[in-house]
């Protein structure tokens, strides 16, 4: 009897949760801007989310968003204990001949993302470079496990 082919020899990938619920967030996210384009129903015209990844390393949580044109006076990075939330607008730009295309985003934009339990919201920095905006969320220092006398 023949076996099947193995291809992919490699280690399997780790389960995340947290990223499958950016991903259906995501994706709800396409769902909602393809039914309702401009927003209309939700109150708010033209507000879209921009791309975005978020990286987990060793001390901290890394939040990149592509941000291209935009200056940092129009950008607002606001936390909660357990909520990001990143909004501003992209100003049209003024042009002299005639849009044949356009696939750019323009007008106000927001993203939100959910924290870990395990970060220091006292300490977050945002740096916006090249494009990109950059928030730095560090983790909490981990509790250390201490011997509890029994009395008795």
């Amino acid at each position: 009897m023949t076996q099947p082919a193995r291809r992919g020899r490699g280690s399997l990938p780790v389960w995340d949760p947290f990223r499958e619920l950016e991903d259906l967030h995501t994706r709800m996210d396409r769902l909602m801007q393809s039914a309702f384009p401009a927003g209309a129903a939700l109150g708010s015209a033209g507000v879209w989310a921009p791309l975005a990844d978020i990286e987990d390393t060793e001390d901290a949580y890394l939040v990149e968003l592509d941000l291209p044109g935009v200056d940092k006076d129009d950008i607002t990075v606001e936390v909660t204990d357990s909520e990001i939330d990143v909004h501003g607008e992209i100003k049209e730009k003024e042009r002299a001949g005639v849009v044949r295309r356009r696939s750019r985003h323009v007008g106000e934009f927001d993203y939100r993302t959910s924290l870990p339990p395990n970060t220091d919201t006292a300490h977050i920095s945002a740096e916006l470079t090249n494009g990109v905006l950059t928030v730095r969320v560090p983790k909490a220092e981990k509790g250390k496990a201490q011997r509890i006398e029994i009395s008795g």
